[in-house]
């Protein structure tokens, strides 16, 4: 299993490096320049001078590059040019509310998914699997746009069971969970049903039911186990969309993840401050990407062993 986890770390070190590069290259290509909003376009060419001067922005390309790396390095991730703030600081202040979130949303997701998916499966051609698929169609049709405010105005306006907005108590992040997970359960239920449809036509399978075994065990503990890896790829892949695709209902929702600072990063033309957050989000696909693998190595004893019998 070390074996498997130093091989794992080792490829990720080439994709950190290339989403570090990838991030910076992608600052020239930002419309608008951060000084003009600084000290507006009637500002003197002496003092635009020495404010870039001061954020480094008169120095070569490959210059900045460098100092961005040992900055990298050191842990830092340069000044917010807006709010005259470390980026690092910023970001750590807001990445744990974000992640709550994903989190809530995520485990929304699963309570709705694996049960809707595995009666899916098992009720192939009923009106439990009809139901399953209609709600999951309508699910994955909703956008967060449309589904927060509606809720909000169900939820919280008009029958004041929830909050609003904001990150108080725990009631506070039900709207928000259910508005991002409600897409991503319609996802995880389709393949939760695609992959229990292949698991239970095999042999080990009926060779279960001929053993006398409760069917609860055999669907739960026989098929659900050997169908999670496509499971387990969805959620990893879908876990870091849900840390980007929040940005919408953090905005809806006045929830103080990192979701604003995008949006005020974009408007402000706040480099340093949105390349740090897209290099978040971007390492953060990364390394849950990293710990689906080493799922699948606890999941599949054949994945870590490099598929030896």
């Amino acid at each position: 299993m070390l074996t498997f986890v130093a091989k794992r770390i080792l490829l990720l070190l080439p994709t950190v490096f290339g989403v570090v590069t990838l991030v910076f290259l992608l600052r020239p290509l930002i419309p608008g320049d951060p000084i003009d909003y600084m000290l507006g376009e009637n500002a003197v060419a002496a003092d635009r001078e020495l404010l870039r001067v001061q954020y480094g922005l008169d120095r070569p390309m490959i210059e900045q590059y460098g100092q961005f790396l040992a900055g990298l390095a050191r842990g830092e991730l340069g000044q917010s040019i807006q709010s005259r703030r470390p980026v690092a600081a910023m970001i750590l202040e807001r990445y744990p509310a974000t992640l709550l979130l994903a989190a809530a949303a995520m485990v929304v997701a699963l309570l709705v998914a694996i049960p809707a998916g595995v009666a899916s499966a098992v009720k192939k051609d009923t009106i439990v699997d009809n139901a399953s698929m209609l709600g999951a169609l309508l699910g994955i049709s909703m956008p967060n746009f449309w589904l927060g405010p509606l809720l909000i105005i169900v939820f919280s306006i008009q029958l004041g069971w929830l909050p609003v907005s904001g990150l108080g108590g725990p009631l506070h992040i039900i709207l928000p969970a259910v508005t991002l997970g409600t897409g991503m359960a319609a996802i995880l239920t389709r393949m939760t049903r695609s992959s229990m449809l292949e698991i239970i036509r095999e042999d080990y399978v009926t060779t279960a039911r001929a053993k006398g075994l409760p069917e609860r065990t055999v669907i739960f503990k026989h098929a659900l186990k050997n169908a999670a890896i496509p499971i387990l790829t969805l959620v990893g892949l879908q876990f870091g969309a849900l840390l980007a695709g929040s940005i919408i209902t953090e905005t809806i929702f006045a929830w103080p993840g990192i979701g604003s600072l995008v949006v005020n990063a974009i408007y402000s033309r706040d480099f340093p401050l949105l390349q740090g957050l897209v290099m978040t989000i971007s390492l953060s696909y990364v390394f849950i990407n990293l710990i689906t693998d080493l799922l699948y190595g606890l999941a599949d004893p054949r994945i870590r062993l490099g598929g030896r019998r």
